[in-house]
């Protein structure tokens, strides 16, 4: 509202002109991109400092909540910020609520500053050096002028300390914090949603799979970086899991971290987070957890064109991520079965660091029973024989391989050969040399970035051959609220479109 932005909330014809976050396109007031979460102070830091260089005055403003103060990036922003000796005012937003509750020893602090009204001896942003206002009524207009009055210009970093109400103003929202921390359409008088889903889906598939395993083995933990639900723990199963579910707060890489040192312990660790999210993760993931092979499971989720569309949210990037990290097993499923059958493969396994990439898009479930071995790494599976044309579909594209296999067969009267590959790091060099006795063409689909990822591993094995290679996935670039029908055709991901470019070479 302060920023010009009301007419997206109030007009329904103006509500695709903002994006969920913050847009220096959008408005003056906004001087970054920002999605993801612990990253203001910092950045903050980097402006008072550029302001500082060129000799200039102003105020340079973070704005954090007390839930992103988890996040190590936020903390070592915090710990810099006193090192400025000028002017950074940080806001800090204190609702006692994350996404969900919030976790970690810092929150203890913040509950005696509420307790004593920011008098407290023991104060977290006192000991970094950094001077401290606290507001005990956020919600109050008139006192949160004066408090941005009293340290407007200041000469120093400063904090402000200010404890809001989550949902304020809208009851069903103060009542259940978590629930209305993101939601769909609903009916304003009832809070009831418009777009209710009883079906399961591989969040709650997920949830009902581990506590099962839970009540069998106390071994077995789940871990998430401040995303339950994203596992499919609500408040009610967090409950029954007890302390075989861990929540760390928003520090996804002490929870990669974490997941390896109980691996190494003896346990078995399933960590769920966004595809997003994980690209926080990298050294974690390469340093912590597959340099030691600790047998860990990691869950991605959203990691498709299907999931989030905001240029900060995208899950398009994690297979060049991943699937590139030594030792590192990262598999694809296509369908309900066959996730739940390499999930229980995972955690029972000792041998490898595992990351199972959740589909995107609706769940799939065929009923059938999955026999298959996964500790034989990079044995791809022939689901249909054919020849000439290859298609190898992977992960939740490999729906897209059948549809498109028919529409070759319909133009030009051959049958493709279809290939489910299951694993994302690895060639299975015995098929791929055995498909060049009778097919022409080998086709790759992958439901993620092409630079770097699964198809191009099929493209250099067969680079010294007469077999060609064509690699269908996403180009690399930032997608922003974008229309997943037009992404698929412009990337020339409609079976039409591959059916046509196929029936081209082979005549």
């Amino acid at each position: 509202m302060l920023t010009g932005r009301k007419d997206a909330y109030l007009y329904e014809e103006h509500y695709d002109d903002v994006s969920g976050y913050s847009n220096p396109h959008e408005s003056e007031h906004d001087f970054f991109n920002v999605g993801h979460t612990s990253t203001s102070v910092s950045l903050a830091c980097g402006l008072a400092k550029a302001r500082d260089l060129k000799g200039e005055k102003g105020n340079v403003i973070a704005v954090i909540g007390d839930g992103s103060l988890s996040g190590g990036e936020a903390l070592e922003g915090l710990d810099f910020a006193s090192e400025l000796k000028s002017n950074l005012i940080i806001i800090v937003n204190d609702n006692d609520m994350s996404i969900a509750e919030n976790h970690g020893g810092l929150y203890g602090n913040l509950k005696l500053l509420r307790e004593t009204d920011g008098k407290a001896e023991c104060n977290l942003f006192k000991a970094m050096g950094l001077d401290y206002v606290y507001v005990g009524n956020g919600n109050d207009i008139g006192a949160l002028i004066d408090a941005f009055k009293s340290v407007k210009d200041s000469c120093k970093p400063v904090v402000v300390h200010i404890v809001t109400l989550k949902g304020k103003g809208y009851k069903p929202a103060e009542e259940d914090k978590e629930s209305w921390h993101w939601c769909m359409p609903f009916d304003i008088k009832t809070g009831k949603s418009l777009m209710d889903f009883d079906g399961e889906d591989y969040s709650s598939v997920t949830a009902e799979y581990l506590l099962d395993k839970m009540k069998k083995d106390k071994s077995v933990v789940a871990i998430t970086s401040a995303t339950p639900t994203v596992m499919g723990f609500t408040v009610d199963k967090r409950h029954e899991a007890g302390s075989q579910f861990v929540d760390v707060g928003i520090a996804e890489e002490t929870a990669v971290a974490l997941a390896s040192g109980i691996a190494a312990g003896g346990g078995k660790p399933v960590y769920g987070v966004y595809s997003s999210f994980i690209q926080r993760t990298y050294d974690q993931l390469s340093q912590d957890l597959c340099i030691n092979n600790n047998p860990a499971t990691i869950v991605v989720y959203t990691a498709s064109v299907y999931g989030m569309n905001d240029v900060t949210h995208l899950g398009i990037y994690d297979i060049p991520m991943i699937s590139n990290i030594p030792n590192l097993v990262y598999l694809a499923p296509t369908t309900k079965e066959e996730y739940l059958a390499m999930l229980e493969w995972s955690i029972e396994q000792n041998e490898h660091p595992v990351a199972i990439r959740v589909p995107g898009g609706e769940l799939i479930s065929d009923g059938k029973k999955i026999d298959k071995d996964f500790s034989i790494l990079n044995r791809y599976e022939v689901t249909e024989k054919g020849s000439k044309i290859a298609i190898i579909g992977l992960g939740s594209f490999y729906g897209l391989a059948c549809k498109a296999a028919k529409e070759i067969e319909s133009r030009t009267g051959v049958k493709a050969t279809l290939i489910n590959p299951y694993y994302i790091t690895g060639t299975d060099d015995e098929l791929l040399e055995n498909l060049k006795a009778d097919h022409d063409v080998v086709i790759t689909l992958e439901d993620g970035v092409l630079n770097g990822g699964f198809g191009e591993k099929i493209a250099r094995f067969y680079g010294n051959s007469d077999v060609k290679v064509l690699n269908y996935g996403l180009k690399k670039e930032f997608l922003d609220r974008y229309d997943v029908n037009e992404v698929l055709k412009e990337n020339h991901l409609t079976p039409e479109q591959i059916a046509e470019d196929a029936a081209g070479l082979i005549g």
